[in-house]
């Protein structure tokens, strides 16, 4: 099996692994490189109204980095921006921040509009 992971490895690079993960609780917000997520944050409850998600994600980054990250990568993904928030058919995203530049903290709220 050794082998088999280095070649994977060897293959796609540690960075696209890491490339392809997502805020937690969803499967289409993709979380920001430099970011990590923060253990047990995430909140998620399916309703008929569709989906809430809480999530936190920790790095040493900056607002402006993080804004920039997701001003290019959300419209990829059909959001548009409102505001602070974005918007995608039924649901709204907002990202809060706290802490400061360089160990820096952010909430996903994701709700139905």
């Amino acid at each position: 099996m050794l082998p088999f992971a280095l070649l994977i490895v060897a293959t796609f690079g540690m960075g696209s692994a890491r490339a392809q993960q997502f805020v937690p609780g969803t499967e289409d917000v993709p979380l920001m490189r430099d970011l990590a997520p923060v253990k047990d944050s995430d909140i998620v409850f399916d309703k008929p109204e569709g989906r809430i998600i809480e999530a936190s994600a920790r790095g040493k980054v900056t607002k402006s980095a993080v804004r920039s990250f997701y001003a290019s990568t959300l419209p990829q993904l059909g959001w548009k921006a409102s505001g602070e928030s974005w918007t995608r058919e039924t649901e709204t995203l907002h990202l809060d921040f706290a802490g400061h530049d360089g160990d820096l903290w952010v909430t996903f709220t994701l709700v139905p509009k």
